[in-house]
């Protein structure tokens, strides 16, 4: 019996890893999350039991009725898949899942997925990093539980890219912290939407602008002076490669 913690990667399913999808085709039962494209489910086996544990606002699970779900359906299939949008370990509390099933003596997998911290503002045609704009990336999550969010003003760093998960709602007070903590009010900021999706969309204006644009998550800011370039999308590129 095991169940395997499977990074799903930012939106299509040509972004899965080999392993992924092979674990996908003969899981008995796949425990996925809201983020979690369509293109990606259907690869799941025919008879797979799907279990949407997504979590949304004003509806969610929580994290232990997932836990001893996953325990459950452990003790009882030989192959069970969780699936992660993203990379479990980035932000996906994959950790936590990993101890309840370890402490279960639930036998285990993890299988990383291609993290929306980076590959997001790829997708736009941004490079987290580039000689002459960016020595190093900070990615962090905008969203915390009270008295555990992250300290922006220590982050506002011009030489180093911060590319914040899950921090659409919070894109006002981010600004302004950074801005407090001595970030330049012109820096220039992206937010990628839905990236790897049909969906997808960027919007670009500076650091103090960030809260009047009018986004929605799922969505990934990149604040830094590479938020300003655009070498290509992603999509495109491959668009014209068909």
């Amino acid at each position: 019996m095991t169940v395997a913690l499977v990074g799903a990667g930012p939106g299509s399913a040509d972004l899965l890893t080999v392993r992924a999808a092979s674990l996908l085709s003969v899981a008995e039962v796949v425990v996925y999350d809201r983020l979690v494209d369509p293109s990606v489910l259907a690869m799941a086996a025919d008879d797979a039991e799907l279990i949407d544990v997504g979590k949304r606002p004003g509806g969610s699970h929580n994290q232990e009725l997932i836990n001893e779900l996953l325990v459950a359906l452990g003790r009882r299939h030989e192959r069970v898949v969780r699936l992660k949008g993203g990379d479990p370990f980035v932000f996906g509390r994959g950790g936590e899942e990993l101890e309840a099933l370890q402490a279960a003596g639930i036998e285990t997998e993890l299988v990383p997925g291609v993290t929306s911290g980076l590959s997001g503002p790829a997708a736009a045609g941004i490079p987290v990093t580039h000689r002459g704009a960016s020595h190093g990336v900070t990615v962090v999550t905008g969203h915390a539980r009270a008295g555990e969010g992250v300290d922006f003003r220590r982050l506002a760093n011009p030489d180093v890219t911060l590319v914040v998960l899950m921090g659409v709602a919070n894109r006002s007070s981010i600004a302004a912290e950074l801005v407090a903590g001595g970030l330049d009010p012109a820096t220039p900021v992206a937010v990628v939407e839905s990236a790897f999706t049909g969906d997808q969309r960027t919007s670009r204006a500076r650091l103090d602008e960030l809260g009047g644009l009018v986004v929605a998550s799922p969505a990934v800011l990149v604040i830094g002076a590479v938020a300003a370039l655009e070498l290509g999308s992603v999509l495109e590129l491959a668009r014209r490669q068909r």
